[in-house]
């Protein structure tokens, strides 16, 4: 018996999550408040332009991002309406750094030192004074410039306070309030889980962001160029980090998924920051570990009830196939260059595994649309990292797409660092 979803957008981030529900044969309607990207799925996934008419029609309402839509999905539950979403609270543990991070302190979470300011000159004076490796942190809207974000690597905090001077000349309009965060040395690693509004759904997943746009985690941040993972029972990582706000979250009523990424090396974890929604493309990669349909998980969780997750052994690497200007906004490069760009599978059968981001149909043909250039995630799994990854990259031999590129690393860093993660006893 299929059900009836409300996706809810604002920059088109569902996109493959409802495709993949309308393929289990649930009634789907999707919307997308940005105008320049309302065309995404068309062919896929059926449209409505008000999704507020649609609410009575709704069994499901799911909402996909933080900025504002945990304040509506909060509303509709309360209202009585079936939503998997946030609330205001939750949305301002992830757009708020500084209150995610005092949160956690609160909830009892080690956190790493940090100062948040409004103004470079004062920030510069800190560094001098207090001489380090820093992070910068936009804070606010400036986060989602992910290219904004400056990791330091000189042990005076010297790189730091250039960079500094630099954004103070050119970013000062976007970047109202930044935070600079005590670097630590160590491996980069998230945990993340379900919520059914009362307690956490396990197992919980394990995942290894690569955000650089080249081979060797070098080049501009991207926001994300693949990710690798597992689902485990619960460890060390989750139960010192996400478990200590389960009464928190179950008080809010929370209801998705949540995910909380992290530093980790022999002296401890230091949690960086919240994701209070489905991760993209993680829930696409995490979504061919699962075995339950989609639908019937988020039909379950909007619902208060536990769906009783089962789970595929081993990982799961998932590559983000993208073209021009990824990662940049460029709409001229974009329009000559990607728009309408056609994706062609060599052999007809060959779609497992393949998720879609910013594409349509057009008379029966696959083509990329949108403005950023993210077109497919292919997804691996396997008893191994090695397996996984194997079957990722042969599922990606089966593309073509004019000027298509993507990274070739993904799961590589799991050989070393699954070992330091299991002799710290983190995982």
């Amino acid at each position: 018996m299929g059900h009836k979803f409300l996706f809810v957008s604002k920059d088109a981030l569902i996109n493959d999550i409802a495709w993949q529900t309308v393929k289990e044969g649930h009634d789907v309607k999707y919307f997308i408040e940005e105008k320049g990207e309302s065309d995404i799925t068309d062919g896929f996934v059926p449209k409505t332009e008000n999704w507020e008419q649609e609410i009575e029609w709704a069994d499901v309402i799911v909402f996909d991002d933080v900025l504002g839509h945990g304040t509506k999905a909060e509303k509709l539950r309360k209202a009585g309406k079936k939503v998997v979403g946030g609330t205001a609270y939750t949305d301002r543990l992830e757009d708020d750094r500084a209150f995610g991070q005092e949160e956690l302190k609160n909830h009892g979470v080690k956190i790493l030192p940090y100062r948040e300011f409004t103004d470079f000159d004062e920030a510069i004076n800190y560094i001098r004074t207090n001489p380090d490796e820093y992070v910068i942190k936009p804070c606010g809207e400036a986060a989602n410039y992910k290219g904004l974000l400056f990791v330091g690597q000189e042990k005076d905090g010297s790189d730091v306070i250039r960079v500094m001077e630099a954004y103070k000349r050119v970013w000062s309009k976007v970047i109202k309030t930044f935070q600079l965060q005590r670097k630590v040395r160590g491996v980069e690693i998230a945990v993340g889980a379900f919520f059914t509004g009362k307690e956490f759904v396990y197992p919980i997943s394990i995942n290894f962001e690569h955000k650089k746009l080249f081979v060797g985690n070098i080049g501009p941040a991207t926001g994300e160029m693949g990710t690798s993972m597992f689902w485990t029972g619960q460890n060390r990582l989750f139960n010192e980090t996400l478990k200590k706000l389960e009464g928190k979250l179950a008080e809010e009523n929370y209801i998705g998924y949540i995910d909380i990424n992290c530093i980790v090396n022999g002296q401890g974890i230091y949690p960086l920051e919240f994701t209070c929604r489905f991760g993209y493309p993680t829930i696409s990669i995490q979504q061919e570990g699962i075995i339950n349909p989609i639908g019937e998980v988020l039909y379950a969780l909007a619902n208060g009830e536990n769906p009783n997750l089962q789970v595929k052994k081993g990982f799961q690497v998932g590559v983000r196939v993208v073209v021009p200007p990824f990662p940049f906004k460029d709409k001229k490069i974009f329009d000559s260059y990607s728009k309408e760009a056609t994706i062609v599978f060599k052999q007809k059968n060959g779609l497992d595994g393949i998720h879609i981001e910013d594409v349509k149909i057009i008379n029966n043909q696959w083509v990329v649309t949108g403005s950023t250039g993210t077109a497919l995630i292919v997804v691996g799994t396997g008893l191994t990292m090695r397996e996984a990854k194997k079957q990722a990259y042969a599922r990606i031999q089966n593309i073509l797409i004019p000027n298509m590129y993507y990274r070739t690393d993904i799961g590589d860093r799991w050989y070393e660092e699954g070992d330091k993660l299991r002799s710290w006893d983190i995982i």
